[in-house]
């Protein structure tokens, strides 16, 4: 199994490196975050490698630019729903560290942001990651602490009850203020997610 490779970068594309060492050319499968951070053609690149085969597709590399988040594609996989993609479409909006202290806030709508992962998935992954050791050190001890701590209150959450005190079902009402966090953004307010929620049910 190849765990790492050193050598030089031949050829980027958009899911792609090619990168050539001692002549051999290996194409490694890498998310967006990883190829943007990637050295000019014929620099020499290090990437921390995941090797998988499929009976369908035979052997695949994937390549990380640390362990860590060779190590949190691994765990993601481990989900029921997570495939190759889908973990690093989840890492290319949250590096390690920050899907750490998403997972220690319980945090869906983070998780919710990567490309093919829809509310359901995203909650699954926040709950199996609960406890596990995305990061280590300082930063791993940190984000278990935080997840000690009551959360406040989010926007999206006085916006369901505000909701629900509407008289709108519980399920409606997040399945509504997510899609309005999806539209505004995260740093909307509960006034504006409220008003985008209830035009969303009025459609």
């Amino acid at each position: 199994m190849i765990g790492r490779l050193r050598g030089a970068v031949a050829e980027i594309s958009e899911e792609e490196a090619l990168i050539d060492v001692g002549g051999v050319g290996y194409v490694v499968r890498c998310g967006s975050r990883t190829l943007s951070h990637m050295p000019a053609l014929g620099e020499e690149a290090l990437l921390h490698v995941e090797t998988q085969w499929t009976e369908s597709a035979g052997m695949r590399l994937y390549g990380f630019s640390t362990r860590e988040e060779r190590r949190a594609f691994v765990m993601l996989q481990n989900i029921q729903g997570v495939g190759p993609k889908a973990a690093l479409s989840v890492l290319d909006v949250l590096p390690p560290a920050e899907l750490a202290s998403a997972v220690a806030r319980e945090d869906k709508a983070s998780v919710g942001r990567a490309q093919g992962v829809g509310p359901k998935l995203a909650q699954r992954i926040v709950t199996e990651l609960k406890d596990k050791p995305i990061v280590d050190g300082p930063v791993a001890a940190f984000h278990a602490q935080a997840s000690r701590v009551p959360a406040a209150p989010s926007a999206a959450g006085e916006a369901v009850a505000a909701l629900m005190g509407l008289g709108v079902a519980e399920a409606v009402g997040r399945r509504t203020v997510e899609q309005a966090i999806g539209r505004l953004g995260e740093d909307a307010d509960v006034a504006a997610l409220i008003k985008a929620a209830l035009q969303e049910i009025g459609r």
